[in-house]
Order: structure tokens, then sequence, then C-alpha cells
């Protein structure tokens, strides 16, 4: 049986949608509550059992490999100060996975960015997680979820998200047909539909396990939205010869790129935490309530 031993995160878009923070930091670097939201995206990589990651990333983005490797100058501080839970965390970061970094040149699409891991994935199945873009599943690692999916079927397969009927012309929608619990057989993705031609409201979300054969489909498709090589489009064409198969996923995604998905992560995140929640709660159910008797 072939295994998932590698993973792609795509980092390199300009966040525009967050501008002006974004001007000089990348937004894969915004924190949820104290740790860059990448750090999660590579933990949920590593929870799946895979360790090999290669991180694309475009301008601006040295942040991103700094954070992963080590900084001796603050291991120092630390221990000086004798800070040995806080030093023990910030080793551990750079102890999560053996990550490789390569750039993409022009900004021409996630179609483009994945083509620059054809290399590294030396012919073998990986799985791709978008680095903006958070995943809390009541199943544990949604990457994992996919990998048992791909393992049963030995064919791609994509994660799913249960939208709202009325927002489908926000995302690209599956078409396809359920074969057990939650796994769907896909027959098409269409791009951003009509609501009254929407064939579901299962929308791609942000993860997939792919075969190597998606590199030969990105080399062929012709670029669409905004002359860039869009990665739905080599998927749809990937369909006419292989099967595919799609998760809906039970939980949430939040898309961090979007300001008010990045406020509503931080609130969440930040009411689980055992050292902050209790007095966070405390203070936002106070503020509320003095929000609403004005």
């Amino acid at each position: 049986m072939v295994k998932i031993k590698k993973a792609v995160i795509p980092a390199a878009g300009f966040g525009t949608r967050f501008l002006p923070a974004t001007k000089s930091q990348p937004k894969e670097m915004l924190p949820i509550v104290d740790k860059p939201t990448i750090q999660y995206v590579v933990e949920e990589a590593v929870e799946a059992g895979i360790t090999d990651i290669l991180m694309i990333i475009g301008k601006g983005k040295r942040a991103i490999e700094e954070h992963f490797d080590r900084n001796m100058e603050l291991e120092y501080q630390l221990e000086e100060k004798k800070q040995f839970e806080l030093l023990e965390e910030i080793r551990c970061i750079t102890r999560l996975a053996d990550i490789h970094f390569i750039w993409q040149k022009e900004l021409n699409g996630l179609g483009d960015a994945i083509r620059y891991a054809y290399h590294h994935v030396n012919r073998e199945p990986f799985a791709i997680l978008l680095g903006d873009t958070l995943i809390e599943s009541n199943d544990g690692s949604v990457t994992r979820q996919l990998i048992k999916v791909f393992e049963t079927y030995q064919s791609p397969v994509v994660a799913l998200e249960e939208v709202d009927r009325k927002l489908v012309s926000r995302y690209g929608i599956m078409d396809g047909e359920p074969v057990k619990d939650n796994i769907f057989r896909v027959n098409a993705f269409i791009e951003k539909p009509s609501v009254e031609d929407s064939p579901s409201n299962l929308a791609i979300a942000s993860r997939y396990i792919f075969t190597p054969e998606i590199f030969g489909f990105l080399d062929k498709v012709t670029p669409g939205k905004n002359n860039e090589v869009q990665l739905t489009d080599a998927m749809q064409m990937m369909l006419r010869e292989h099967e595919m198969y799609g998760l809906k996923i039970d939980g949430t995604r939040y898309d961090i790129g979007n300001k008010l998905d990045f406020l509503k992560t931080n609130v969440i995140y930040g009411l689980k935490r055992e050292d902050l929640g209790a007095e966070f709660r405390s203070w936002l159910e106070d503020f509320i309530a003095g929000s609403l008797s004005k």
C-alpha cells in the first residue's frame, strides 16, 4: 500500500485581503492568540504522521523560514533567565518536521505554486495544506482523515466543507455521489456556481491528497482567472482520467486571510486556552453586557 510521507504548504501569496498588516509580514505568520497560523498547519500535518514538508514561499516571506529555524541568541537569553518551559517550547518549533523551502518566482496562482513541488515529492502521493487556513475537526487532524480515505481508494482526495447554500457562488463546489458515510465519488468541480445551478453545497476546503499525475494536468491547464494557473481547473481535467474522492469534514474551517474570520478564530481559540480562557470569557461577557446596555 502506498503511504503519504510528504506534504506541500503553499504560502506565497501577498495577503492583500489583510492589508495593511500584511504589507511587511506574511499573512501565514499572523498569530492565533500566541502562535502563527502556519505553525498550526504544520502541526496538523505532523499529527497526520507527515514530517517531510515543503513550503512554497515568495517575496516578503522570510519570517516563515526564520520561525522554523533556531534562534540561538533568543535561546541563550531564555536559558540565562531560567525560562526553561518557554525555551523548550521555542526549541520544539524547530523539531516539528523536516521543513524545506522553495521560492515561487512569480505569483501565478495556486496551481503554479504546486508545480514547484514536482521534484520534492519525487513521484509519490502527497498532501497539500493551504498555509492560511485552519481546520478544527471533531475527528482530529483533517489531513489524517484524508490519508485514511486515500489508503482505502488509492485515489486523490479533497476535503469538503458544507456551506450555506446561499453562499455557494463564493466557492468551488463538488458534484458527486455518496459512497459511504461522509465520502463522495467526485463527478465534477464547479467554480462559483449560481445558487440555482449548484449541484450541492459542498465546497473545496483547503486540504488535498494528490497522486503525482496532478503535475501533468497542471502543465496542460490553460491559465484562467487573473491569468493564473488554477488548481481546480487541473483537478477537473484530472477527473476525466482518474477517480477522485471527497471527504465532508466534521468540523470548522477558518480562513485567516479574512479579517472577520481572523477575529472570530482568535476569540474561539482564546476561550479554549486553559491559561487564558476563564479570565477571557469573564471579560468578554462583561464587555458584551456593557455594550448591550448602552
